[in-house]
């Protein structure tokens, strides 16, 4: 409908739609008198700023386009006609013409087009873990379990979070119930889900003494460790653990694998992780992994039995079934004491956890000495030690565990404990394809089966035990 507005009245024509068009009611008001009149309203000045401005808009923005007050407040504008069903929508036309007031475009004027700025490098991992330090060293904090920490026991994330805290004050710490996890006492082995609030109590660290580790010794640890690769890529790598070596520090132990991966760190400051222990006098395969998203994952893998182990001893005696199972329970003579002897116990005694292992006999020396070789299921501390003197086979060279009366050593067999990670096969952290890793004979065990005529090379019927 083109021209005037109809009259006011019941005998207005009514338009296509069938409804009354809105009658005129005088002259329109403007966009701008309506914002003035809402700002006298609310007691506030209209002429300090115009209604436009929000008072938010970042310096340089462009403005929104504004309707010429003048077109705005013309009484005699055309009103829009009412749409029709027939009405077609038309495309509307873009307009080119810039406004008088448009600044040209620059990538300060126009955040939203600018280039993105550089994040500030984050500090290393070296410096994260000197930080969190210092921290436990002056009160109490909450940490924060990552994404990529899920699944870590308590007392193996403290241990990473805080280097400087020795293993058995962590272990302190936890058993006396002085850390919580997400408001609720926690047990060394709990593990952590993403996301949980992990309290910290205050504690009192020795400061370290500032003694630089001169460049020829940290070259001379990679060397070293370079020397006992057996298997490395960009995730993982296992070594060949020599005898003597511990695994993690402890009282009166300076000198051990965790201490020696320093020199393996990266320039980002990622150093490599230990997956899981041996014992100081048990030689052979040890898996490190080379980021946390690895370490992560293999850990997993090792809690839901998907890594298969072999081990070698030699023992003393010839058990009488060849190939048997041996399933009991063990707990910690002294629950305090990290490396404790383990006792077999009953189930249901406080501590006491399951352990299952499979054993066969690969060969003997008459009746005198055994080489059995155990391939364990669960993962318990001592477990194959234990489990070898519970059937009155203990392991030769074994301080804790070989108690047989009136056994001597045969000549030319050194007193040190012949116990060797023969074998791991695990997933791949990244692939999942199994990495299957064998070890050599430590010097000392390569010595008794040479004196005793045993065949490393001979079949192994340990890999036709079950797996469960």
């Amino acid at each position: 409908m083109k021209g005037r507005p109809p009259h006011r009245g019941s005998g207005a024509k009514r338009g296509p739609s069938g409804f009354a068009p809105r009658a005129g009611t005088g002259p329109r008001t403007s966009a701008k008198d309506a914002a003035q009149r809402a700002a006298r309203n609310r007691g506030e000045d209209a002429a300090e700023r115009s209604p436009w401005d929000d008072g938010a808009a970042t310096e340089g923005a462009p403005r929104p386009n504004r309707v010429p007050e003048a077109a705005a407040s013309k009484p005699d504008a055309p009103r829009a006609r009412a749409k029709s069903p027939s009405d077609k929508p038309r495309a509307a036309k873009p307009s080119f013409a810039k406004p008088s007031f448009a600044k040209p475009y620059s990538a300060k004027s126009d955040p939203a087009k600018a280039p993105p700025a550089e994040a500030p490098a984050g500090p290393t991992r070296r410096e994260q873990r000197a930080a969190a330090s210092a921290t436990l060293a002056s009160g109490v904090q909450t940490l924060t379990v990552d994404p990529d920490e899920a699944g870590m026991r308590i007392d193996r994330f403290l241990g990473a979070r805080f280097p400087q805290l020795p293993f058995t004050r962590v272990q302190s710490i936890v058993r006396k119930g002085e850390l919580r996890v997400d408001g609720k006492r926690a047990k060394p082995n709990d593990r952590l889900e993403p996301g949980s609030s992990v309290r910290v109590p205050p504690l009192k660290l020795d400061q370290p003494t500032e003694r630089p580790r001169s460049a020829a010794k940290i070259d001379g640890d990679a060397e070293f460790l370079r020397s006992l690769i057996l298997y490395e890529d960009a995730d993982m790598m296992i070594l060949n653990k020599p005898f003597g070596l511990a695994v993690q520090g402890g009282s009166g132990t300076v000198r051990h694998v965790d201490g020696l991966l320093e020199a393996l760190t990266g320039p980002d400051g990622q150093r490599p992780r230990l997956v899981h222990r041996l014992d100081k006098d048990t030689a052979g395969c040890l898996i490190v992994a080379k980021t946390r998203l690895a370490a992560s994952t293999l850990a997993k893998s090792f809690r839901s039995r998907a890594a298969r182990k072999i081990y070698w001893a030699l023992v003393a005696g010839v058990p009488r079934t060849r190939q048997g199972r041996v399933s009991t329970y063990l707990v910690k003579d002294e629950p305090t004491d990290a490396d404790a002897r383990m006792r077999v116990a009953k189930h249901g005694d406080d501590g006491a956890s399951h352990a299952l292992t499979y054993y066969a006999t690969v060969d003997q020396a008459a009746q005198k000495l055994a080489w059995l070789s155990l391939k364990p299921v669960t993962g318990r501390t001592h477990q194959l030690r234990a489990h070898a003197a519970h059937i009155g086979h203990p392991i030769v060279g074994d301080p804790k565990y070989f108690d047989v009366e009136n056994w001597e050593l045969p000549g030319g067999i050194q007193n040190r404990l012949h116990l060797l990670a023969r074998r791991i096969v695990i997933p791949h952290p990244r692939t999942g394809q199994p990495v299957d890793v064998s070890a050599p004979l430590p010097p000392h065990m390569a010595q008794s089966w040479n004196l005793l005529g045993f065949d490393a090379a001979r079949y192994d019927p340990i890999v036709e035990a079950p797996e469960a």
